[in-house]
Parts: C-alpha cells; sequence; structure tokens
C-alpha cells in the first residue's frame, strides 16, 4: 500500500517527479516519506508542504447546509408584508373588541342578564381560561400547517363567535353569549401568538420590532375602541330592557359584519411566507430540513433555557396584571364615580392609546438599538410607578386626575407587550416565534386569570386600594425577575454576523477518517488540507 493512494487528488510534492516517487534529494532524514519494516507507511509533514496553500477539496463536508450555500442566500422585502400586517392588526382588533365589550359596562349587562358582577366577569376571564389547554395545539398548527391556516382559523372563529351573539339577545339568553364569548375566546389562541412570526417571516432586520409593535397595537387598538364604544352604544336604559336589548343587538350585529368582512380579506391577503425571506436569520433556518425539526424539543429546549424561564415570569405577571386592571375596571371607577359608565370607558380609551404610542416607540427604539434588556428593565419599573400612582389617586375625587395617571399607566404597562415578545424572540433563536410567544401567552392567561379573580375579590370585599396594592407586590417581584435576565441576542447576532459566521446552530466539524495504516504526525494540519 502506497501514500498516494490516499490521495483524492495527485499533488506533486517538492523534491518528488510527478508519478509520485521520492527523488534523490528528498532520502535523507528529513524526508517526507520513510518505509517501515511492517509494510505500513509512515506519514510526517515538512514545515515546507505546510506553507504551501493546497486546494481544500474535501472543505464542504465540515460545513452546514447554510454555510455552503451562502452566497445563494438571497433575501428580500415584499410590499405585501405591509398588507399580511394590516389585516392580521385587524382581525386581531375584533376580537380583543369582543373580549372587553362586556367588562367595560358590567352593570348594565348584569341588568340585562340578570346575573352577578362576578358572572359577567367570566365572560372575560374565559379568554384567559380557554388560551392555557390550548396553546400547545396552537402552536403546533402554526409551526406544521404555517401562518395562513392558524390565520384563517383565528379569523374564521372570531367570525362565527360574533354570529352567535347576535342570536344571544335577549334577558333569558345568557347561555348563547356565553357559548358564542367561548367561541371567540378559541379564536384568540390562533391571534395572539402571531405577531412575532409575522414579523419575523415577513419583514427585514432594522423593521421587525417595529413590525411586531404594529401587529400587538391592533389587539390593543381593539380594547381601546372595546373601552369607548360599548357605553356609546349600549347606554344605561334600566327603565327599558327593550330598548337595552335593541342597542346591544346593534353592537353584536356590527361586530359580526365587520369580522366576517376581515375573514374575507384573510383568505386573499395571508400567506405563510414570502417567496425569498426577508433577513439573513430567516435565510439560515430556511435551509435545515423540515425532518430536522421536532416540537417536542423545541418546548423542552425552551422550558431549560433559565433566562427564557424568568421572562415567563415576569411577562406573565405583567401582561396579567394589565388584563386584570383592563377587566376590573368599570368596577374600580363605579365604585367611587357612580354613574360614570362613559367616562369609565373614556378613561380605559386613554390607557389603551398611550399604551398604543409607547409599543410603537419602543418598538422603533429596539430596532436602533437593540437594548432588549435594558428597555425591558426601565419599562417594568415605570409600569410599577405609573401602577402605586394610580392606586393612590383613585379615590381623590378628581376624573382629571384619573385620566393622567391611566395614560401613565398603559403607556408603559402596555408598551410592554410588544417588548417581551422580541426579547423572548432573541434569547430563544433558532426555537420558533410562534412557540415562545405561544409560551409567554400562556403564562400571561394563567397569571390574568389569577390576578383578576383575587383583586376581583379584594375590590368586593374590601375596595378597589387593595385590589390595586395586590398587583403593585406582584408587579416589584416582576422587576426583580427581569433584572435577573441574561440577555443573549441570538438572532441579532446572526443577522450582524458576516456570510462566514452566520449559522443559526454551531455544530462540530465531522471528524476525518484515518485508515489504520496512516498515522498523522502534525496536529498543526489546518482541517481543510486533505491527505
Amino acid at each position: 500500500m502506497v501514500a498516494g493512494e490516499f490521495l483524492p487528488e495527485q499533488h506533486v510534492l517538492p523534491d518528488s517527479t510527478p508519478d509520485g516517487r521520492v527523488t534523490e534529494g528528498n532520502t535523507d532524514e528529513d524526508s517526507g516519506y520513510k518505509e517501515l519494516s511492517n509494510g505500513s507507511v509512515h506519514i510526517t509533514l515538512d514545515p515546507k508542504v505546510l506553507e504551501q496553500e493546497l486546494p481544500p477539496p474535501d472543505e464542504k463536508e465540515a460545513m452546514l447546509p447554510a454555510e455552503q450555500n451562502n452566497d445563494e442566500l438571497e433575501t428580500r422585502l415584499y410590499w405585501r408584508r405591509f398588507a399580511v400586517l394590516a389585516v392580521f392588526s385587524l382581525y386581531s382588533l375584533v376580537n380583543a373588541f369582543q373580549w372587553i365589550q362586556y367588562s367595560i359596562i358590567t352593570n348594565i349587562f348584569m341588568e340585562y342578564y340578570e346575573v352577578s358582577s362576578t358572572t359577567i366577569d367570566w365572560l372575560s376571564v374565559v379568554y384567559m381560561v380557554a388560551y392555557v389547554p390550548l396553546i400547545f395545539p396552537a402552536t403546533w398548527l402554526l409551526d406544521k400547517k404555517g401562518l395562513r391556516m392558524t390565520a384563517l382559523l383565528g379569523a374564521g372563529l372570531n367570525a362565527l363567535g360574533a354570529w352567535v351573539k347576535c342570536a344571544s339577545v335577549g334577558p333569558n339568553l345568557f347561555w348563547v353569549t356565553m357559548a358564542a364569548q367561548i367561541i371567540c375566546s378559541v379564536a384568540q389562541v390562533f391571534i395572539l401568538g402571531l405577531p412575532s412570526r409575522i414579523a419575523s417571516v415577513w419583514f427585514g432586520p432594522k423593521e421587525v420590532s417595529t413590525a411586531c409593535a404594529t401587529a400587538v397595537l391592533g389587539n390593543q387598538l381593539g380594547v381601546a375602541i372595546g373601552f369607548l364604544l360599548p357605553p356609546v352604544l349600549v347606554p344605561n336604559t334600566a327603565d327599558d330592557k327593550d330598548l337595552m336589548g335593541h342597542n346591544i343587538s346593534i353592537m353584536f350585529y356590527g361586530t359580526a359584519g365587520v369580522s366576517t368582512l376581515l375573514f374575507l380579506l384573510t383568505i386573499f391577503v395571508i400567506k405563510d411566507r414570502p417567496p425569498l425571506p426577508p433577513s439573513k436569520a430567516q435565510a439560515v433556518l430556511s435551509t435545515v430540513p423540515a425532518e430536522d425539526y421536532s416540537y417536542k424539543k423545541s418546548i423542552v429546549n425552551l422550558f431549560r433555557s433559565k433566562p427564557f424561564i424568568l421572562l415567563l415570569i415576569s411577562y406573565g405577571i405583567m401582561t396579567g396584571s394589565f388584563y386584570s386592571v383592563s377587566t376590573l375596571l368599570n368596577q374600580m371607577i363605579i365604585t367611587y364615580y357612580p354613574g360614570q359608565e362613559l367616562n369609565t370607558g373614556r378613561i380605559g380609551l386613554t390607557l389603551v392609546v398611550a399604551g398604543m404610542f409607547g409599543s410603537i416607540l419602543c418598538g422603533v427604539w429596539l430596532d436602533r438599538t437593540k437594548t432588549y434588556k435594558l428597555t425591558t428593565l426601565i419599562v417594568y419599573v415605570l409600569s410599577f410607578i405609573g401602577m402605586v400612582v394610580f392606586t393612590f389617586t383613585l379615590n381623590l375625587g378628581y376624573l382629571l386626575v384619573i385620566f393622567f395617571t391611566a395614560g401613565v399607566l398603559g403607556f408603559f404597562m402596555t408598551g410592554y407587550l410588544p417588548i417581551g415578545f422580541e426579547f423572548g424572540v432573541e434569547i430563544t433563536y433558532p426555537e420558533s416565534e410562534g412557540t415562545s410567544s405561544g409560551l409567554l401567552n400562556a403564562f400571561a392567561q394563567v397569571f390574568g386569570i389569577i390576578f383578576t379573580l383575587i383583586q376581583g375579590r379584594l375590590t368586593t370585599d374590601y375596595g378597589p386600594l387593595s385590589g390595586n396594592i395586590f398587583l403593585c407586590a406582584w408587579i416589584l417581584f416582576g422587576i426583580v425577575l427581569t433584572a435577573l435576565i441574561k440577555s443573549d441576542l441570538k438572532r441579532h447576532n446572526v443577522n450582524m454576523s458576516n456570510t462566514d459566521k452566520g449559522q443559526a446552530v454551531p455544530t462540530e466539524l465531522p471528524s476525518e477518517k484515518v485508515s489504520s495504516d496512516v498515522k498523522l504526525e502534525s496536529s498543526s494540519l489546518p482541517h481543510e488540507t486533505a491527505i
């Protein structure tokens, strides 16, 4: 056996002939080849040989699929991305409107259906209860069937629930309106996890946080309209239930018509992804074979990430507090300001609209600075301060003060929502955006249920002050958890890396297979040099 048999290509070394025989100048002690008595070949490498640049014929064996085709990874932005974002934001808006439309006029629905305030609260809480068990099949569907199928389910169920509500207009038909609200709550499961997926799949690295904030903005705008319109459309006419029922039906039929139109737009506008990826991070992920993805393994990886676990809990606390305040706002305001249903809706509108501005500003700020942890921590601290101020000014007797404090609270508390989504995607890349944001929302719903029920009981038994102090204590705990999160911006690092470092997941180089008859004695041999 001779050394030449191991060469993929015949390379002519110094002092050798083209046929591989060593010349006389290479037979001394520094010879590059030396025969051994047992018939095997002992190869040593002269330093002069190492200095020469040899072609790397086996280089591709040590590369990821994405690295081999890095020059072929094209990225492009499409105008369609704005239509996708707009349609999603609008049907998310309608779904959020249907969530809050009962709670903001709790006393009116109590009178119409002749039920308790706790029963009306459950029309809001059911959104949170339905989300928790359904989030895992919903995120599985998003990963396996794609964005389009998930969007169609969300928009379709949203429209179906709105039409069922139209059949619930009647004092003895509370069970129908509850069934309709359950359908809408199932639709929400296929909506809340999509902002980060739409932003990542359709938008470039310099606009992804702003896009996510805009997608979340639609949901917030729905809550804002839900605070504003129901008190206007359904005034308190306790002495005329027929008129009250007529007003409720106008609200329900209007919602059903709009949600149906948006479902049709979803069919024609929303696609799974653009023909070419919008960023390097998405381009790298697109090279990974679909069969290599495991939903179960993705979940396990997320729960093994300590930074993500801390974010799950802190995000759940903040968002759960927002859900609780939104649900119980009517009861808190009416306690100190009887007969102010219309102003209660306007205060809720102020809270959410201020939060919409906070969301957009935070999204733009993150796109420019990428300071995810610092921004998250600052917004969390300012939300705590806003909650404390709101708590201790609620009973001063000045509605103007409540408008101001609610606006400050909403600016930071609602503005936190897209920040948490994007931070979660950054620290868990390359795991699915839908899975990470779905888990964040699941924890938000769990905390929302707990906080709403406990704060509702405290508000009923001891007054709004006790319930709000309860939330303040939890938000303070969330600040501590946020400070402990280790910031590792994996997606951003991939987008900013050069082509030879733009890999999603590091991989070890394949070990060279060396025959048992050959020894390599130079540990400094580069991987790309084939022997």
